[in-house]
């Protein structure tokens, strides 16, 4: 007989773990897509941040917006985006008042102005 009946063979055994169930796949309503959509397209969002809050694939949402202005269903703010950009060169000085200039508006406001109630006046100058 052969040589080879008496040499020692190695086998190696594979074991695996059975591929855990895909969860469901969850249908978003108009409305809800609507919803994400709105908030995805609203100015400084944060797309991917969005997605994830809901439990949604930020690829997912991106798609939806990119069929949302498509299809002309939503457009993205484009107020003011036409209208020439002005730069005011300013030097600080060590006053009480500060003007800051938007567009064609002046704001003044006081050295004792509260932050967020500063950010909420210069937003609502903004869309104005």
């Amino acid at each position: 007989m052969s040589d080879s009946v008496n040499h020692h063979r190695t086998f190696e055994v594979l074991t695996a773990e059975p591929v855990q169930s895909r969860r469901k796949p969850r249908h978003w309503s108009d409305e809800e897509k609507a919803q994400l959509v709105a908030e995805a397209l609203s100015p400084g969002a944060n797309v991917s941040a969005i997605a994830r809050s809901q439990g949604l694939d930020p690829s997912q949402l991106y798609a939806w917006r990119r069929k949302a202005l498509s299809s002309g269903m939503a457009t993205p703010l484009t107020e003011g985006s036409n209208a020439p950009v002005k730069f005011t060169r300013f030097d600080a000085k060590g006053g009480s008042m500060v003007e800051i200039v938007v567009g064609d508006i002046v704001v003044r406001v006081g050295g004792n102005v509260d932050a967020d109630h500063l950010t909420k006046i210069l937003r609502v100058v903004r869309t104005a």
